[in-house]
């Protein structure tokens, strides 16, 4: 018990303190918030991507990939392959029996960005006749829905925000064809709002390729995936992966995510570095202009652990303030924008930053260990400081 009444006495007397060494102790804050900051605004991309693909896709649909491909942009599924897969197990029909199904293609456009005017690649999805059947999430915010056997388009909203030449009425320039863009479409935040989307069949013509690179089909029910992909699996005349929707998009954020949390890491860790020397050289300013004190207090029978927690208090508190500080900076200014960035195989993806409050605590967290080690090195020279030498310094 004593000695927590001495840790508390010399706690309080350093933070009474503090107003005579405010510019240093503001270095370690900024310090602090700016390494914060830059972290959690980072972690948000990926956690914003994370979230844009997981919102992509349902349980009840499955993506049907030719054997043994990655992507769909690696995918190639002859007419005949497309005819059996709709035959198979666990696919809902309509009231008249036929299949739910979307026999899709997709082709890279390029286009330019809005904010810079830099060159993108972003996906021209071609679709089946029953695609809004396939994804009833999917609605015409403006303009209407493109016509069969025309070089017409629908845009994502995300798209069309975010990159030049999608208005209604606007042309886009491709090999092969000139595309009118004759509306927008929503799909509640998914990655398909990246995208663009025509019928398949025109888009197979312009291209002059016979085949399709994937098949989506809506099932009976969640439950019925197994009993769909064990149905294409045991046909000779299919070689096809079968997988959730859900899970296929997610699977392709996986590596994306990957390096945008490395990238962040590594520059929180380098920025970190910093932070902390800066804590290391407060700190051991605040033990040396305090020399005379802890030599008093040593004297009057104060211990040395109440020492090394009087700084590494300090250290922390700073510390934990200027994490904070950066948690809130983060979310204030970047929580909810917009960006886009490549998504591989998927062409260029727009999503929001999210600023979770996962990601704010773990930003918080990263500030106490800095503060930790900021100050131990210092509050260990406290601790050893002999009394003697102590006074004599003074």
């Amino acid at each position: 018990m004593k000695m927590f009444r001495q840790i508390g006495a010399v706690t309080a007397m350093n933070f009474r303190s503090l107003p005579q060494r405010v510019s240093t102790s503001l270095v370690v804050v900024i310090g602090i918030a700016g390494v914060v900051a830059v972290l959690v605004s980072v972690l948000a991309m990926s956690t914003g991507l994370i979230r844009t693909m997981e919102n992509t896709g349902r349980d009840d649909r499955a993506i049907v990939l030719r054997s043994g491909s990655m992507a769909e942009t690696s995918s190639a599924l002859d007419r005949n392959s497309a005819k059996l897969i709709v035959d198979g197990a666990g696919i809902k029909h309509d009231a008249n029996g036929d299949p739910i199904t979307s026999a899709e293609t997709m082709r890279i456009l390029s286009l330019h960005k809005k904010d810079d005017d830099s060159e993108i690649n972003v996906i021209l999805r071609g679709v089946g006749p029953r695609m809004l059947e396939v994804r009833p999430e999917l609605k015409i915010v403006e303009g209407r829905m493109f016509e069969p056997a025309v070089t017409e388009v629908i845009v994502g909203k995300s798209a069309h925000s975010q990159f030049k030449g999608l208005n209604v009425g606007d042309v886009v320039h491709s090999r092969g064809a000139n595309w009118t863009v004759v509306g927008v479409f929503e799909t509640g935040g998914d990655s398909h709002e990246s995208s663009l989307m025509t019928y398949a069949e025109t888009l197979i013509s312009i291209d002059q390729r016979g085949s399709f690179q994937s098949v989506t089909a809506l099932l009976d029910s969640p439950s019925s995936f197994q009993a769909f992909k064990d149905s294409l699996s045991s046909n000779p005349a299919l070689a096809v992966d079968v997988v959730r929707e859900r899970e296929y998009y997610q699977q392709q954020s996986k590596n994306m995510s990957t390096i945008i949390s490395i990238i962040a890491y590594v520059v929180g860790g380098i920025m970190a570095v910093g932070a902390v020397f800066a804590a290391l050289n407060t700190m051991y300013s605040a033990v040396s202009a305090r020399l005379q004190e802890i030599a008093t207090l040593r004297a009057l029978g104060f211990g040395s652990a109440a020492m090394v927690a009087s700084v590494l208090a300090e250290a922390l508190i700073l510390a934990l303030i200027g994490g904070v500080i950066g948690a809130l900076l983060a979310w204030m200014f970047f929580n909810g924008n917009t960006v886009s960035t490549s998504g591989g195989g998927m062409g260029q993806m727009v999503f929001e930053l999210a600023v979770s409050p996962q990601l704010m605590i773990l930003g918080v967290v990263w500030a106490c260990v800095i503060g930790v080690l900021g100050g131990l090195f210092p509050a260990m020279r406290a601790a050893r400081l002999p009394v003697a030498m102590a006074l004599r310094a003074v």
